[in-house]
């Protein structure tokens, strides 16, 4: 009975971390959105990777909490972080700039 107490204890606390990634990372995609560029990493920009990684690493401790959580759980990886992190890194020229796809990942998760 402790176990399951424990796993529905763990669970909750995994739901509340999640909807914590969630409202961080659309607090910083409001904020690429509006014209600040370093949260997707397109550019080799030293300055802007200094400005934006505190906000980075919140959440990737945050979403490394997650999948722990995730994995005590016996759960897939948390699909967000997954999908975030697979979108940060160098682009083709002829991709659309981080404010744009910023705008996108907004549309997609407020809908």
């Amino acid at each position: 009975m402790a176990k399951i107490d424990r796993m529905e204890r763990l669970d909750a606390r995994r739901i509340d971390m999640e909807a914590e990634y969630t409202a961080a990372l659309i607090e910083a995609l409001k904020v690429t959105a509006a014209g600040k560029w370093g949260l997707f990493d397109h550019k080799p920009d030293r300055v802007a990777r200094l400005a934006i990684a505190p906000v980075i690493d919140q959440l990737t401790d945050l979403g490394d909490a997650i999948d722990a959580a995730r994995a005590q759980l016996d759960m897939e990886p948390f699909a967000l972080q997954q999908e975030f992190l697979a979108a940060r890194g160098p682009v083709s020229p002829q991709a659309v700039g981080e404010p744009k796809q910023a705008q996108a990942w907004l549309a997609r998760l407020t809908a």
